[in-house]
């Protein structure tokens, strides 16, 4: 097992780490114990739940000033006003776009891609068993099951259900998403697991028994909030959560960890961790590798920001002494460290973005003999890595297509440089990832290869070696007269912006082309292809272009292209991205009338910043769940742990962050094109009251506006595959009525 800190999570990014994972490589930018044990959270009963998110809005109303917006009321997530409000503008929403010429097929065609029985179910293995949580038309709310290797080899697997959330859902009459599973090395005997109710990310955690499949009577039990119960031992665990009064950070995570032990009441478990309460957050988990058992303990001040802790059997604490802005990652005898700046140590120079090891009982003895093992280019940057039992596997990309490189660590064990050969079997062409199917015991690795026209093949096989097809992702669409290009745009400041163009063979530079550009930018998240499954047929093979943007802000060169666009540099991001677009139309791909923009998240905040400062270059703009009262955006909910990317209203940098608060910026006498809002009710990461008020202000000021809210799933998107079916549909179909040639 690899321990790493936390570094990356922002309000798209996943909730959590699945015990059942896809076979994505086991990235240290990826896979952080913030994901781990804190994103692992949903709602308790709904009425709780909704009560603590309206006072959370009341609240911070008073405390944060804003008593001059008549749309503060929205915020109310679950107010009687609210709600009417909300029906009615899902009701208008519906009634537009749902009686649209091809709206129902199109629908019915996306969930039937969702609930494909085609699709490839990845797995991760535990034991002799290998697992997989599987939604479809029969299972919507979902099942976590089990097989063998030598089922899983067949088109045809048979699967041992463990868990049926619907079944569990019917039975105890609540609304529960699956949020994943915990469960204890080596004898996978018991299982700690995250449910939602309703798709929030504040959660529960119950205890099972793996062996007998049932829940353990008077087991261990979390009640509902944003936090984890992670195994020490069969009757320990650590317990971040919220423990009362003074628990939680003003980002609404743990303040606490707590060791906790089987039979005792839960809020008097030693306390053997605490941060402050402007800090993100506090974490922990241990590393069950056995021969290498150990415990650590995390303090995240903020996004990128952190220390590691060692935590002995004494209960003292030794910091893993690298930058705040590093990222630690223990293996075995080794520690790894991936900088996001630049670091002088042991006599050596080591750039931003490269990733450094050397042994780690050394490094805590007081040694700093460091190897570095990957050093940034200006085209290359570590997209991730992950160990097997004997090799460490670097996944680099250039120019944002995919490299994949194994290293080897010294064969007497001490440091010194690792041999690199390229990994045996990976395409040239095409988005892969590596992960490793047990890297106790074993070399072999499950392989994805993917890109916007080719569907998802998983393979299998030993590292170093072939490599076997196990599975194939079904095609979802005719991709034969299609082709992906790659295109460079230059920005304002002179910096060239890659993105990706995915359009008919042969297609006319007339500048007609209906094209949408999706993009993000932000929390060092990298967009890369992946098969357009229902891209394809919802909008490319409705006779639209596609075009994926790879803006500052993001990951795609690293540190530096993510920190470029930090807080008072925010514009460089919405400028790169208008690059992109101003790039399309002087190559005649498309016009402003047919070209519409797409993002969610922090993409959301993308969408209304490019809506209100470039209007002039869309016809048609989908905004979803997004963050767009800037002003306002550390006060609700999860906002104030963003403050590291954005900036800090209360202060002085509201004088840059004013420069991109759409709801601020927005302007009665504009002409703006269409908008489409999307948001959730139980997104408790990102407050719906962002898209709410943005809707109605823009309504008041005469603006084309659209509103459509889910009433469950969360900040991603659907409890199930029938919402997130409805909500895509209303989305192409959006898009096509803005942005389509009228006959």
């Amino acid at each position: 097992m690899t321990i790493v800190r936390v570094m990356t999570a922002d309000a798209v990014l996943p909730s959590r780490i699945q015990t059942t994972p896809g076979p994505a490589m086991r990235s240290s930018s990826l896979l952080s114990v913030f994901l781990l044990a804190a994103m692992a959270a949903s709602p308790a009963p709904a009425k709780a739940a909704n009560s603590d998110m309206n006072k959370h809005s009341a609240d911070s109303a008073t405390k944060g000033g804003n008593g001059d917006d008549p749309f503060l009321w929205l915020e109310d997530v679950e107010g009687e006003r609210s709600l009417t409000w909300v029906r009615r503008q899902n009701a208008a929403s519906i009634e537009l776009l749902g009686n649209t010429d091809g709206f129902e097929k199109l629908r019915e065609d996306i969930k039937a891609i969702l609930d494909s029985e085609d699709k490839i179910a990845y797995v991760g293995k535990m034991g002799d068993h290998y697992y997989n949580f599987w939604q479809d038309a029969e299972h919507p709310r979902g099942i976590w099951r089990r097989t063998t290797l030598a089922e899983y080899r067949k088109d045809s697997p048979a699967w041992e259900t463990v868990i049926d959330v619907d079944a569990l859902n019917e039975s105890e009459g609540k609304r529960w998403v699956w949020h994943g599973a915990n469960c204890l090395q080596p004898d996978y005997a018991r299982c700690l697991i995250a449910l939602s109710n309703g798709g929030k990310d504040a959660d529960v955690t119950r205890e099972f028994d793996l062996i007998n499949k049932r829940w353990v009577k008077d087991g261990f039990y979390r009640p509902e909030a944003k936090g984890s119960l992670g195994w020490i031992d069969s009757d320990t665990v650590f317990a971040t959560t919220d423990f009362g009064e003074g628990s939680m950070t003003a980002s609404g995570y743990s303040r606490e960890v707590r060791i906790w032990k089987r039979g005792t009441p839960m809020n008097d478990a030693p306390l053997v961790f605490k941060v402050k309460h402007e800090d993100l957050g506090a974490f922990a988990a241990r590393d069950h590798t056995r021969g290498f058992e150990r415990d650590f303990l995390y303090r995240v001040p903020a996004f990128f920001r952190g220390e590691t802790f060692l935590l002995d059997k004494d209960g003292g604490k030794h910091k893993i002494d690298v930058p705040e802005s590093a990222q630690p990652s223990v293996h075995r005898e080794w520690l790894l460290v991936e900088l996001r700046e630049a670091w002088d140590i042991g006599g050596k120079s080591f750039p931003a973005g490269s990733l450094i090891a050397t042994k780690f009982d050394d490094f805590m003895a007081g040694g700093r003999d460091f190897t570095a093992l990957f050093t940034p280019s200006d085209t290359t940057a570590l997209s991730g890595h992950t160990w097997t039992r004997h090799h460490l596997v670097l996944n680099v990309m250039d120019d944002v297509k995919n490299r994949i490189y194994v290293l080897t660590p010294p064969a007497d064990g001490k440091a010194g440089e690792w041999p690199k050969q390229a990994m045996p079997g990976a395409p040239e062409i095409g988005k892969v990832s590596v992960s490793a199917v047990d890297d106790e015991t074993s070399d072999d690795v499950f392989m994805t290869v993917t890109g916007f026209l080719t569907p998802t093949t998983l393979f299998h096989g030993p590292l170093l070696g072939e490599k076997t097809a196990l599975k194939h992702m079904p095609a979802t669409f005719d991709a034969s007269g299609f082709e992906v290009s790659q295109h460079f745009a230059e920005s304002r400041d002179g910096t060239r912006v890659p993105y990706f163009q995915v359009s008919k063979k042969g297609m006319k530079l007339d500048g007609k082309n209906p094209t949408l550009q999706y993009g993000y930018g932000g929390f060092e998240v990298s967009m890369t292809p992946s098969y357009a499954d229902t891209v394809g047929p919802g909008w490319l093979a409705q006779g639209g272009a596609y075009v994926l943007a790879n803006i500052r802000g993001g990951g795609e060169y690293g540190p530096r292209w993510h920190q470029a666009a930090l807080r008072e540099n925010r514009l460089r991001a919405y400028e790169d991205f208008a690059a992109v677009s101003e790039d399309l139309i002087r190559r005649g791909v498309t016009s402003p009338e047919h070209l519409g923009i797409q993002g969610g998240s922090n993409g959301g905040l993308l969408m209304g910043n490019m809506t209100v400062l470039y209007p002039e270059l869309y016809g048609a703009v989908v905004c979803q769940m997004p963050l767009l009262d800037m002003k306002r955006y550390n006060k609700l909910l999860a906002g104030a742990s963003w403050m590291a990317e954005y900036g800090d209203p209360d202060t002085d940098d509201w004088q840059f962050i004013k420069t991109f608060s759409p709801y601020q910026n927005v302007k009665p006498d504009v002409d703006y094109p269409p908008v489409l809002f999307m948001s959730s009710t139980r997104d408790d990461r990102v407050h719906p009251g962002h898209a709410r008020k943005m809707m109605a202000k823009m309504s008041a000021q005469g603006h084309d506006v659209m509103y459509f809210e889910a009433l469950e799933g969360g900040h991603n998107n659907g409890a199930e595959n029938a919402n997130r079916a409805t909500q895509k549909a209303l989305a192409y179909a959006y898009l096509k009525q803005r942005l389509f040639p009228k006959d």
